[in-house]
């Protein structure tokens, strides 16, 4: 037999058992789409930590309040009191160019009667560009590091995803609410306005994004922190001397501080990211492994089913080598099939799932799918494409040689 006669057979029978070969094209198409997926998230992934990482200075520590030390009672509180005492005395240490502390909290932000509830930052504005050196602001914006009625607002408070017009605008009055407990576990609440100064274009770090900026001050009022800072960003002379300064706080401080750098961010969300992704790439492995079983099982049954017509073609002329190549190109049009299928349908759902979670939007911070799209690149479609193809042509060998070697004779005695 010529290949066109084997590509017809082979066709011919796919589409006489059309149910069959759906349901096994289905399981490769799961298989594919799945990794497809995964690997455009984890790009893409990939491309916006790296985005967040180079529009972060590397020369910027950030220091916190380290362990917690526990008391009779069951109480606990931060081992390290972070007040400027501390600020000073790290501002005093070699290398170092500049100390900026900072307040943090959650509170809510009315607008025109439209409520979010945000992480509020409690620091000069004009340091901002300590930790983003890239930041812009839009048109009409001023920072005002004086006032205790200013507040800086993140693009993300300021454009919510999915919202058709902006929450807040510059030169808008806010009512912020801080909600606390009493010393007698009475719940209070602190209010009070603000006036919108300025907005910050998008950073590309999901905190700063997800954040209101006021004077500290006004946050060590609001947020009732009696001076004592959450966290402090500590500016080196250069990025050369990130470990060195981080050594030397580490060395007066010990475990009682934390300190943290752009550089060990990245990396440990790296490696998370990759852990994960591998870990479902695996899943999607398991499934293409599930469909070349389901192709095993279809072929096999469909040697069982034409056992008669596969004596038929022997008796008439029909080589091993034929019957042989009729069972793989039906194996290899399975996997074609739902190769060629299962990418198309992962691209899709990879934007898809990004658009979907975009308009639902998580109303306050978060790092999650929306905040990055896909990245198809075009070896890993084709490593996943030919993967799929080469699955289901190995899952055919075996009823593929089985067909081949009936005897014709035998094969014509069968009922």
């Amino acid at each position: 037999m010529n290949p066109n006669d084997i590509f017809g057979l082979a066709y011919d029978a796919l589409v006489d058992r059309k149910v069959r070969t759906i349901l096994t094209v289905l399981m490769v198409v799961l298989g594919a789409s799945l990794v497809v997926v995964i690997n455009g998230l984890s790009a893409g992934q990939s491309a916006f930590l790296q985005q967040q990482f180079s529009s972060l200075a590397t020369n910027v520590i950030t220091a916190t309040s380290g362990q917690r030390s526990y008391y009779g009672g069951g109480s606990s509180q931060a081992s390290l009191i972070i007040n400027d005492i501390i600020v000073n005395k790290i501002k005093a240490l070699p290398f170092v160019s500049d100390v900026v502390p900072q307040y943090t909290g959650s509170v809510t932000i009315d607008s025109y009667g439209n409520v979010q509830r945000i992480s509020v930052t409690g620091m000069n504005p004009t340091k901002l560009t300590v930790q983003l050196p890239n930041l812009e602001f839009v048109d009409g914006s001023t920072l005002e590091p004086n006032d205790r009625s200013a507040a800086v607002v993140g693009d993300t408070i300021a454009n919510p995803a999915g919202a058709t017009t902006p929450f807040v605008t510059v030169g808008q009055t806010l009512k912020i609410t801080y909600s606390y407990s009493d010393p007698a576990g009475k719940q209070e609440q602190e209010v009070r306005n603000f006036l919108v100064t300025a907005i910050m274009k998008p950073s590309g770090n999901t905190r700063i994004d997800n954040s209101l900026v006021i004077n500290p001050d006004a946050a060590n009022q609001l947020l009732r922190k009696s001076g004592r800072y959450d966290s402090l960003l500590v500016q080196t002379i250069d990025d050369s001397y990130v470990n060195t300064v981080q050594d030397e706080i580490t060395s007066l401080y010990g475990k009682n501080i934390g300190t943290n750098t752009p550089q060990a961010t990245l990396k440990v969300r790296q490696q998370a990211t990759s852990g994960n992704a591998a870990f479902v790439e695996m899943i999607g492995i398991i499934a293409l492994v599930v469909g070349a079983v389901g192709i095993v099982t279809t072929l096999y049954n469909s040697v069982t089913e034409r056992i008669r017509e596969i004596g038929t073609m022997k008796a008439i002329g029909a080589q091993n080598s034929s019957i042989l190549a009729l069972f793989l190109v039906e194996a290899a049009l399975i996997g074609i099939m739902g190769a060629t299928l299962g990418v198309t349908i992962g691209i899709i759902s990879g934007y898809a799932m990004t658009g979907l979670s975009s308009q639902q939007g998580s109303g306050g911070p978060g790092f999650n799918i929306s905040s990055f799209p896909p990245i198809f690149l075009p070896q890993d479609l084709i490593k996943v494409w030919f993967l799929s193809v080469l699955l289901a042509i190995g899952a055919g060998i075996f009823p593929a040689w089985k067909a081949s070697k009936l005897s014709p004779m035998v094969a014509l005695r069968r009922e």
